[in-house]
């Protein structure tokens, strides 16, 4: 098929990023995990850090010290405030620290500190099931969009389409919720539910990071994934999705 070969560097990389999370998920380690998700969540702070252009390097330590600390603390998301009070103390304390620094603390910070809490409260199916939910979107809204597409979806992402996000959702929600009831045991309803707007959230998610490209003047976050780009091109879904599921799950006392 054209549109496969077209695009093949894009599906050999993601042929191996899938066998590396396979591989970290089957392994279900707690440390193998917490490391795995910290080095991506490292490259992607650093990748964020370009786009907010935030020069000022000793923000990463704040990043290195809020991933080190969540793999002790029981409560993952008190950190990320107690991150931003430091932080505004050491603007205070330093003013030649840039402000906007903060923004880097929000993304991906909050939405990579979600995707732990699913881990820690619903454990490594729950990550499982959002993979499936943002991948089938991705993919959904790939293969309509560039079958079917015509009309344009919005200014800040001009190569998508209507007809592809609906795609995508749908391809998203509904095999999403069949997996929630295999991986989490849940009701279908509930699980349709909490699939169909973890695939509308992610949708936003891709959205957001092709804001922040395009008001930076680049391409792609990175060049470190043949095919995607950087990293936090890769993972832009699923920081708005772990936050909606994991309180979607909590709402629906799951």
């Amino acid at each position: 098929m054209k549109i496969i070969t077209d695009h093949m560097d894009r599906w050999k990389t993601a042929g191996i990023l899938l066998l590396v999370v396979a591989t970290v998920g089957l392994i279900n380690n707690d440390f193998l995990t917490w490391f795995f998700f910290g080095l991506v969540y490292l490259i992607a702070f650093y990748e964020a850090t370009k786009l907010f252009d935030v020069t000022d390097t000793r923000i990463f330590l704040y990043a290195m010290l809020i991933w080190i600390i969540i793999g002790l603390y029981p409560h993952p998301s008190d950190i990320l405030f107690f991150a931003m009070i430091v932080f505004a103390g050491s603007i205070a304390y330093w003013p030649k620290l840039e402000v906007k620094g903060f923004l880097p603390l929000l993304y991906p910070t909050a939405g990579m500190l979600f995707v732990w809490m699913l881990n820690l409260e619903y454990g490594m199916t729950s990550l499982i099931w959002m993979l499936i939910i943002v991948a089938l979107t991705d993919v959904g809204a790939f293969f309509v969009g560039k079958s079917i597409g015509k009309r344009k979806f919005c200014e800040t992402s001009p190569n998508k389409t209507l007809e592809g996000v609906y795609g995508g959702i749908v391809a998203g929600a509904i095999i999403g919720a069949i997996a929630g009831v295999l991986l989490l045991d849940i009701s279908f309803l509930t699980a349709l539910i909490i699939s169909f707007i973890g695939s509308k959230v992610s949708i936003y998610g891709d959205l957001f990071e092709s804001y922040l490209k395009r008001r930076a003047g680049v391409k792609d976050s990175g060049k470190l994934l043949p095919g995607h780009g950087g990293v936090l091109d890769r993972v832009d879904g699923y920081l708005f999705a772990s936050i909606a599921i994991y309180i979607l799950l909590q709402a629906f006392g799951i």
